[in-house]
């Protein structure tokens, strides 16, 4: 008899929500799919879960695949409303606002009581959901994937009780991603959690990262025997192949899209983009989740440059908008250049569109993005290397060549997901 080729995959992000945390699976359902597997995914209902951001649009990528929904219970969305009004404009994302008293009490509360996440509400509905399917249906393969990392929780739970081939996703780090040092976590809350990781990591068939090196050594670290497997993020070629790089002419146009925190190194380019407004008709261009209080500083920066703030845009319009780019900029979270290669990045790079990251120019990221003809990571301090790749882009407008790109595609990257992890 032939194995099942269902996949139960247990995520918490799924269109109609926005932002990078539903683009991984969406794109490996979807190409699984088309690949002549069954996805099956489980997810909360977009009625009660803590969305940051919404993209009605990604609802096309995923038609045809069946889709369970549950309700949950979390406090995210009280949190948002008591600090905005909005039940989304105060959800955390990619930082934690410690500004003031009540936040600073808010964090510790998130930190200490919420372990290991402000999801874990998820886990008891997402539990007796998969559990009743399971016993219904035959399904050899279930994937878990974190942020939250609590969803790992119930695939922990699902496979004492049913044969399966679990694998659980870590797209961001868990007990050492780098905002915890801002949720004022106890010794006790820090013990706790790394419990849990511990837990999952050693009792999972095997783990998924999206990068290897550092962060696979510090998990084989809590369990030397479990099998690692490396599957990065990567570009969906359709929807890059869906508009032509056209960047504008008559001015240099430079693209930031996506989150921007106080946890990146923005300002040292703004500055040299400041200087170079003075000899150069310049566009600045910026479209995600972003805090007013950056942007009308950015404003307050490059009074001579024609900013422009977009907002959260959607998916396809955050890639046409980079096509339209004769500079990307890229700010990498402060030390998360050893935890992660972005969607986003990727997407810049198959756009042929140069492009300037900042972080730590000895980490394995930046000897992978200066593979670019025109590409490089460098440090906030290096006003001259800024400034000269800057200049040398204005001078010339090059295209910027990846060698292999076509590698990264989120199809290709799909088939390495078959043959690594659902065959077994």
């Amino acid at each position: 008899m032939a194995k099942s080729k269902k996949v139960l995959i247990l995520t918490y992000y799924w269109p109609p929500s926005g932002g990078s945390g539903v683009q991984r699976w969406m794109y490996f359902a979807k190409y699984l799919k088309k690949l002549g597997w069954e996805p099956i995914v489980l997810t909360v209902d977009d009625q009660f879960a803590s969305y940051p951001v919404i993209d009605q649009t990604l609802e096309e990528q995923v038609k045809g695949i069946r889709v369970i929904k549950t309700t949950t219970r979390e406090p995210l969305r009280w949190y948002s409303k008591l600090f905005s009004g909005s039940s989304t404009n105060e959800i955390p994302q990619g930082e934690v606002n410690t500004k003031g008293l009540t936040r600073k009490i808010a964090a510790f509360i998130r930190g200490n009581f919420f372990i290991p996440d402000a999801r874990k509400g998820w886990v008891p509905f997402a539990t007796k959901v998969a559990s009743d399917l399971l016993q219904k249906e035959t399904i050899h393969h279930l994937i878990t994937t974190g942020p939250p990392h609590s969803t790992h929780l119930t695939g922990q739970a699902l496979k004492k009780k049913f044969q399966l081939n679990w694998w659980a996703d870590f797209r961001d780090p868990w007990s050492t991603i780098f905002y915890n040092q801002d949720l004022y976590r106890l010794a006790r809350s820090i013990k706790k959690d790394k419990a849990f990781e511990k837990n999952i990591v050693q009792n999972a068939d095997g783990i998924l990262t999206t990068v290897s090196g550092a962060f696979h050594e510090e998990l084989k670290v809590i369990a030397p025997n479990q099998r690692f497997i490396a599957i990065p993020n990567g570009y969906d070629e359709e929807l890059i192949n869906s508009s032509e790089r056209v960047p504008l002419e008559d001015v240099f146009h430079v693209v930031y899209t996506g989150l921007l925190t106080h946890n990146q190194d923005y300002k040292p380019v703004l500055e040299i983009l400041s200087k170079l407004s003075k000899k150069h008709k310049i566009r600045f261009s910026l479209a995600g989740n972003i805090r007013k209080e950056i942007i009308d500083e950015i404003r307050e920066k490059l009074p001579e440059v024609h900013m422009i703030y977009l907002g959260y845009i959607t998916h396809k319009k955050a890639v046409d908008l980079t096509k339209s780019a004769h500079l990307l900029l890229n700010f990498i979270f402060r030390g998360a250049e050893t935890q992660m290669i972005s969607g986003k990045l990727l997407e810049y790079l198959a756009t042929g569109t140069p492009v300037l990251s900042f972080g730590d120019p000895t980490s394995p990221l930046a000897n992978f993005i200066k593979q670019g003809s025109h590409a490089d990571l460098l440090d906030k301090s290096d006003n001259k290397g800024i400034q000269s790749f800057i200049e040398s882009v204005i001078d010339t407008t090059p295209q910027n060549n990846f060698p292999n790109i076509q590698k990264w595609s989120r199809k290709e990257l799909t088939k390495d997901l078959v043959k690594s992890v659902l065959h077994s």
